[in-house]
């Protein structure tokens, strides 16, 4: 009978969360240095170029591939014949294996969990509790599967209830352009069919854990029915022009994975998940031997491609910007932005518009007039960083907030991640301000051009605190000009036509 000893546990988990923040798969990272040699798009092949120049650089130093570093999704298959030598539930001792891998102190990561979530939202701050599922099994082991999952990429699940004779295919197609590009393509679409609700989105979630395997599945040609769905769902997607980071271009996904389970006759439950450029997995067995070490990949492993800025790359003084100088950029423009900006997401917009609601002013330590606000909760950082990983967040959550902050702030611009919604951009288009784009994905690569960092208000909120950056040739590009256009909704549609027209995909 096989012992599993607590601390064994304990440990392969905190083990296993640091190691997958700052160690892509090295499935992941050939398949997208695939996609970087095939992209003919120049915006979405800088962008792929920033996301596997900052993933060696993360596995090198050791910090976070994402400043989300997160919610820790466990699979576990526990042996029937396992013995514990424990005190705490296994549940309790995942969670206290997350708490000490998020607060380790060399490589500390950004508790972004909150209790409480309809009402005051608290922090727990150390990234605790897990969502942990069970399967009792036959056997002498414990299997363990975890990830670290980006709320970007979450917040882009969708969920149907088809008609049994609904095509699965037309559904899919038609729901991937309605998430945007905030789950950070290219990345890995899961699918889960049948089961029930809840069924579908578990098994959705777990399929995102297996090995990517697309090309040689094409290669050798598909043996099933679900493996000939992979390889169809596959091309359509990529067909769609989507690109990365929602720029357009040739791939958008570059695997595509499904898992089913028998339904109800009345049902046809499908759950679609994405996983994001942030794509972070482990997968180990405890056999009561101790505490298990992941292999360390090469850095041989990583294709041999570093970003450098565009040699068109305009360079911008934000301490000087001013409303006339934004309404010369255009949509597509690239930019190097110099000088002072201030970061807010979700939480410090909630207090600004508390404020003025109540009445009341900006803390005498914000001003946003003629100033560009970034949307970034950063990690901590260590040893002597000015900051931790700093990469934008999903710009579109703040839609509701951005005619508020044009109006009555002075701010002329803002950078995160993906495309703004109507709302959003009917506000941007009416102040004649910007919105520029960040890549998603690139965390590490962003805080470097961060040379000094401090809070300027709102510090209980923590990574959602206002800071102000001081920043030198940090990469952005021009997502929407003053005048409203749009590169999220002119790349893709480019790139679609484009791809029509390739004889591979006719």
């Amino acid at each position: 009978m096989t012992v599993i000893k607590q601390a064994d546990f304990i440990q392969s988990v905190q083990d296993a969360l640091q190691h997958i923040s700052y160690y892509h798969p090295v499935d992941y990272i050939t398949a997208l240095g695939e996609a970087y040699k095939l992209e003919q798009g120049p915006a979405a092949k800088d962008a792929i170029a920033q996301i596997l120049t900052n993933s060696r650089m993360c596995a090198e130093g050791h910090r976070p591939i994402c400043q989300d570093t997160g919610i820790v999704v466990v699979f576990l298959k526990v042996g029937m014949n396992v013995q514990w030598d424990a005190t705490m539930s296994v549940t309790e001792m995942v969670n206290e294996g997350v708490r000490r891998a998020y607060l380790q102190p060399d490589n500390v990561l950004r508790a972004s969990i909150v209790a409480d979530p309809a009402f005051t939202r608290k922090n727990t701050r150390d990234n605790t509790p897990a969502v942990v599922h069970y399967d009792i099994v036959p056997g002498d082991t414990v299997e363990v599967k975890l990830s670290a999952k980006g709320g970007g990429s979450e917040n882009k699940s969708r969920f149907a209830m088809l008609n049994p004779s609904d095509s699965l295919v037309d559904w899919v197609i038609k729901t991937v352009p309605t998430m945007g590009s905030g789950w950070c393509p290219p990345g890995i679409i899961g699918i889960g069919i049948g089961g029930t609700a809840e069924k579908a989105m578990v098994m959705a979630k777990e399929s995102l854990m297996d090995h990517i395997d697309m090309a040689q599945l094409k290669a050798r040609g598909p043996k099933t029915k679900i493996e000939e769905l992979r390889i169809e769902l596959f091309d359509k997607i990529n067909a769609l022009g989507i690109g990365a980071q929602g720029l357009g271009g040739l791939s958008t996904v570059l695997d595509v994975k499904i898992c089913d389970y028998p339904t109800h006759a009345a049902s046809k439950p499908v759950a679609l998940i994405p996983n994001c450029a942030a794509t972070r997995h482990a997968h180990f067995t405890l056999d009561g031997s101790g505490a298990v070490q992941l292999p360390v990949p090469n850095l041989k492993d990583w294709p041999d491609v570093t970003w450098a800025p565009d040699r068109n790359a305009k360079p911008v003084n934000l301490d000087t910007l001013t409303p006339a100088e934004i309404q010369k950029w255009k949509a597509g423009d690239r930019l190097l932005l110099n000088g002072k900006l201030l970061t807010g997401r979700d939480a410090a917009h909630k207090k600004i518009a508390d404020l003025f609601a109540a009445g009341e002013s900006l803390p005498a330590s914000v001003d946003f007039t003629n100033r560009v606000i970034y949307y970034v909760g950063p990690v901590d950082p260590v040893r002597d960083e000015v900051v931790g990983p700093a990469g934008p967040t999903t710009a579109s959550r703040m839609d509701k907030f951005t005619e508020m902050m044009l109006a009555k702030t002075g701010l002329i611009g803002m950078v995160g991640k993906s495309e703004r919604g109507p709302v959003g951009l009917e506000a941007i288009r009416k102040h004649k301000a910007v919105y520029l784009m960040a890549v998603g994905g690139a965390a590490y690569l962003v805080a470097k051009a961060i040379r000094k960092s401090r809070v300027v208000a709102f510090q209980e909120l923590g990574m959602e605190a206002i800071y102000e950056f001081e920043v030198a040739n940090m990469p952005v590009t021009v997502a929407v000009d003053s005048e409203g256009n749009n590169v999220h909704e002119s790349g893709p549609k480019e790139w679609q036509e484009k791809i029509r027209a390739l004889p591979v995909l006719t």
